[in-house]
């Protein structure tokens, strides 16, 4: 039997420069990163994608960790109308108001710590444990924090992806 890779890995492989940066710039807001995947395909599966998309990850230059991190919304605000923030931040949908007050008091809080938005991989994460999560990163310092970031922006990228590329199975 020949192998053949998932219908969305396929068409990433084939499509246009311009299509595959644009569906690349879904996953993560990063231009460079983008560029990165783009130019080792084809891919001949997942876990050569998902490599890539860690190597990109850690070889990101603070600016474009800067650009990745602020393709995401707050935890707690969703971006209106944006199904795939919606859906990674389930876990908030039936949050008390006593915990979305905290947790935009935290948000805010930590934005001004860092200078950017508080990044987790939401994805199954209930929001006491993203509440959690962000009372104790309020503690990390500035580099340990940014380690952190590049970890979390490399979970979420890689749920992304492997959505993106099992899609139509």
């Amino acid at each position: 039997m020949t192998y053949r890779p998932p219908p969305g890995l396929a068409r990433f492989n084939v499509s246009s420069d311009s299509a595959a940066l644009a569906v690349l710039r879904e996953v993560c807001a990063s231009p460079a990163w983008g560029r990165e995947l783009l130019a080792q395909r084809p891919y001949a599966g997942l876990d050569d994608l998902l490599t890539a998309a860690d190597t990109a990850v850690a070889a990101l230059a603070e600016d474009d960790l800067a650009e990745a991190m602020a393709g995401h919304p707050p935890i707690g605000r969703p971006a209106p109308g944006d199904p795939v923030s919606s859906r990674e931040q389930r876990g908030m949908a039936g949050a008390s108001d006593a915990l979305r007050a905290e947790m935009l008091e935290l948000n805010l809080a930590y934005q001004d710590r860092f200078g950017h938005v508080f990044l987790i991989c939401a994805t199954g994460a209930t929001g006491e444990q993203m509440r959690d999560a962000l009372r104790t990163r309020l503690r990390h310092t500035p580099e340990e924090e940014r380690e952190i970031v590049r970890t979390e922006l490399g979970k979420i990228n890689r749920i992304r992806l492997t959505r993106l590329v099992l899609e139509g199975d």
